[in-house]
């Protein structure tokens, strides 16, 4: 390939062409998770890509603030921001063009997202995001739904060796708070348990030190995690996290006593806006599918906005999990064949591939165009 058509080609780290196959295969699959969320009561909306600087970062778009790109929007004069998250838009459309529909509102959506940068495990800044949101319900029921439908979902599109992970974003800073701790320790202990590093959880942790190494400790099988939880003497704010993960995991073990599920009771990384329990979906065959759980829609901070929960699924990850479907024939029809004959065609379930001029050998030319069949004296014929 010549150097100027090499160096058209070129784009930023973390941004890729889709080519057809890969392209056939998202929408696919994109389209039968929609079907899944609409038939639980999931309605569709379809948010901009760019919004104003302060709308899309409000609330808990606030978290993605360090990931957005900016840009001067030359009609307004004012900063707009490219999506790179889009909860924070169901949320703001929920609490505002839909703030008087009936609680509680189950939305989906599909979409396109961009980020400043990509991580170690997901180098990709542009992906689709596929995920719903279940908003004005504060039951264990609700924590429960999404987390099933997603289940549920990901099953129905093929995905297999599914597992949960559960956690608490919340229940560590509770407890650090419930025993006196202040922030600078807080934080300090944060970056401890992040890392998995009990010697320094030892060394700052204070009162919370030993009971944050048991919840360390005791991080993985559901079960075991549950036991171990149910024996620790918890201050009061950190008890309702407790009550809440041991109401959503009981009603995840009666609905899918299968489903293989695992309790990390430290966690915090990436589940910057969540403020309750909350979720990451995994699959052996592709690692980390996505992410869910409790926040504010509408509002920053625990307390204010609209109790909300929902999951986001990132396409670019879950593909690698997803066996492509068979794609239907193509059949290449030779010119002059005329439209009704295609349509007919396209009737029964082939691709047609219409020649656009005469040709001496259309068998050759279906092969060239990637057609396993063409169109002779009115029959379809493998092309040999």
């Amino acid at each position: 390939m010549p150097a100027d058509a090499l160096s058209s080609a070129l784009l930023p780290a973390g941004l890729h062409d889709v080519l057809p196959s890969e392209a056939a295969h998202e929408a696919a699959a994109v389209e039968r998770l929609l079907a899944e969320f609409a038939a639980q009561g999931y309605r569709r909306v379809d948010p901009p890509l760019v919004e104003f600087e302060e709308n899309l970062l409000s609330g808990p778009g606030a978290a993605m603030s360090k990931q957005t790109f900016r840009l001067m929007d030359p009609h307004s004069q004012r900063m707009m921001a490219v999506r790179a998250d889009i909860t924070p838009q169901i949320a703001r459309i929920a609490t505002t063009r839909l703030k008087n529909e009936a609680r509680p509102l189950r939305l989906c959506y599909a979409g396109q997202v961009l980020r400043v940068k990509g991580s170690q495990l997901r180098p990709e800044r542009q992906f689709t995001q596929v995920g719903v949101e279940l908003i004005g319900a504060l039951e264990a029921e609700a924590d429960a739904e999404v987390v099933l439908l997603a289940v549920q979902a990901l099953t129905a599109i093929g995905v297999p060796h599914l597992s949960v992970d559960l956690c608490v974003p919340t229940m560590v800073s509770r407890i650090c708070a419930g025993l006196g701790l202040g922030e600078d320790e807080i934080r300090q202990l944060r970056a401890a348990l992040d890392r998995k590093d009990s010697a320094a959880v030892a060394a700052v942790g204070g009162p919370a030190a030993s009971l944050l190494e048991t919840l360390m400790s005791a991080s993985g099988p559901a079960d075991r995690a549950m036991q171990a939880l149910a024996a620790l003497p918890l201050p009061e704010g950190a008890e309702k996290d407790r009550r809440r993960l041991t109401d959503t995991l009981a009603l995840l073990r009666a609905a899918m006593p299968d489903l293989t599920v695992t309790i990390d009771l430290v966690e915090h990384r990436g589940f910057e806006y969540q403020t309750g329990l909350s979720f990451t979906l995994f699959s052996r065959a592709a690692g980390e599918l996505g992410q869910g759980g409790r926040y504010r829609a509408g509002a920053q901070g625990e307390d204010r906005g609209e109790p909300a929960t929902g999951f986001t699924l990132y396409m670019d990850t879950l593909l690698r999990a997803v066996p492509a479907a068979k794609a239907p024939g193509r059949v290449y029809v030779p010119h002059g064949s005329g439209w009704e004959t295609a349509r007919r065609l396209r009737a029964d379930g082939w691709v047609t591939v219409a020649g656009l001029a005469p040709v001496a050998d259309a068998a050759a030319e279906a092969r060239r165009l990637h057609c396993g069949h063409w169109l002779v004296g009115g029959d379809v014929k493998p092309v040999g």
